[in-house]
């Protein structure tokens, strides 16, 4: 009798495997845009199905998974003023989305280092006098975190409203005991798409990547900078990360908002509620002309990914790319390949060492393709965060996504594109800076290296 029901269970456990494997297969056929990670899911799902499949489940998919369909999708108010008549090929191709156009009349301050970060940072907390609205990858629980929170405490305890949302996994330690202070001063935390939650809905990559800080609707603080000490703080550190934000006023800061407005709804349940533009031409506080793009699974398409694959192809004199992680997908990496062989100026600009081993693997065939192809190549010598793109001499990107399929296809991201000539030009100088202090040119590897590469390369697109 104990031999059938075992016989029975066995058999049954073979049929609901078989079952699953193959709706997983099917789904991965239907949502991965990337050939190469549908591929790799693939084979590991067939090959190693014990493996596989809970992997799957916890990291799989892009779109439309369970959790991310719940959440609206980002609906930006068009205020373009930018005709369509005069808009940049690629805005045009951005509307398309549905993304308003590129609107004028901005004013847009980099931040070269940490220290101006945390400068700005600080003073748009100090300076704000009724609200101040915070997303972040990561909030560390070090010296710069606490200093952070403990401002943003205070500002609490004197009536500022106060909305911080954290990346669940980005910031996994940073518990709300930490920020009780905060909490008690009647500020709100909330946590993006938990994981521990409901592990096996598929959340686990899809991770609010996005940085931004507002204050009074007013003022915007974002780029690619997370709130720790190897990012920002007080005082120089010879430990700290290159990166790069900027301060944005203007008619732009009503599309962060709305972005904000979307994820904090989502996460928290609370409806922030935007104070309708001013028609006030003393509003207008620049010359900049930017658009915001935000991209990920509440938003249709990979509006990030198709602009920056569309001025690879529109690309005449420079397309320059700074990133801690290159892995681009195919697609773009044959774009860029191409676009260096017909003349364009490609540099790609990336750390000696980045932090994530796999990534400095998985990059190293897609740099010496590239390189083969007449591109350039710039190794800087200490670790570099930012994310930042130049196309030419008309167009800059400054923002939180990587060039990596996780960011392009996967993550919650959000971007500004500049193309106003001195928002560019800022963008350029600050460029040429890491160009300066880098040194040009890949090292030839051995066999050993290049199928360590290879393999990293397979498995980047399940990461």
């Amino acid at each position: 009798m104990l031999l059938k029901w075992n016989f029975l269970i066995g058999h049954l456990a073979v049929v609901i495997g078989f079952v699953l494997a193959v709706t997983l297969v099917m789904s991965i056929l239907r949502r991965q845009r990337s050939p190469s990670a549908a591929f790799a899911w693939l084979m590991v799902i067939l090959f190693a199905p014990y493996l596989g499949v809970p992997l799957y489940l916890i990291f799989g998919g892009r779109k439309l998974k369970r959790d991310a369909h719940k959440k609206k999708a980002i609906h930006l108010e068009g205020q373009e003023t930018v005709s369509a008549q005069d808009a940049d090929p690629i805005d045009a191709l951005l509307r398309g989305y549905g993304i308003p156009g590129a609107t004028s009349g901005n004013k847009v301050r980099l931040c070269p280092t940490g220290i101006d970060v945390y400068n700005a940072l600080v003073q748009l907390i100090e300076d704000a006098e009724h609200q101040i609205l915070i997303t972040t990858f990561i909030l560390s629980r070090d010296q710069v975190g606490r200093d952070i929170v403990e401002r943003l405490s205070q500002k609490s305890a004197q009536g500022v409203t106060i909305r911080l949302l954290l990346d669940d996994i980005g910031s996994m330690f940073t518990t709300r005991n930490f920020l009780s202070s905060l909490l008690n001063n009647g500020g709100k935390v909330a946590y993006f798409m938990p994981l521990f939650r409901a592990p096996f809905h598929g959340k686990a990559n899809l991770r609010n990547h996005r940085k931004i800080a507002i204050a009074d609707q007013k003022v915007v603080l974002a780029g690619g900078t997370n709130i720790a000490d190897e990012y920002i703080g007080p005082y120089p550190s010879e430990d700290r990360w290159t990166d790069l934000s900027f301060v944005l006023t203007g008619p732009a800061v009503r599309h962060y908002l709305e972005v904000f407005q979307s994820d904090w709804l989502f996460a928290y349940g609370e409806k922030i509620n935007i104070i309708p533009p001013s028609l006030n031409d003393s509003d207008v506080t620049g010359q900049g002309v930017v658009q915001v793009i935000p991209s990920g699974p509440d938003v249709p398409g990979d509006p990030i990914y198709d602009a920056l694959l569309t001025a690879v192809f529109a690309a005449k004199k420079r397309f320059w790319v700074v990133t801690p992680y290159y892995i681009p997908d195919q697609t773009l990496s044959q774009a860029l390949r191409l676009a260096a062989l017909r003349g364009v100026d490609v540099r790609v600009v990336v750390p000696l060492r980045s932090n994530h081993l796999l990534a400095d693997l998985a990059r190293g065939t897609h740099l010496r393709e590239l390189e083969k192809y007449g591109g350039k190549i710039i190794k800087y010598p200490h670790m570099v965060h930012a994310k930042v793109i130049l196309i030419d001499e008309s167009q800059a990107v400054v923002g939180s996504a990587n060039m990596d399929m996780r960011s392009l296809f996967l993550n919650y991201e959000i971007v500004m594109l500049a193309y106003s000539e001195p928002d560019v030009i800022a963008v350029h100088k600050w460029v040429q800076g890491l160009i300066k202090q880098g040194s040009e040119g890949m090292q030839p590897v051995g066999i050993a290296r290049d199928t360590v590469e290879g393999i990293a390369r397979l498995v980047a697109p399940l990461l």
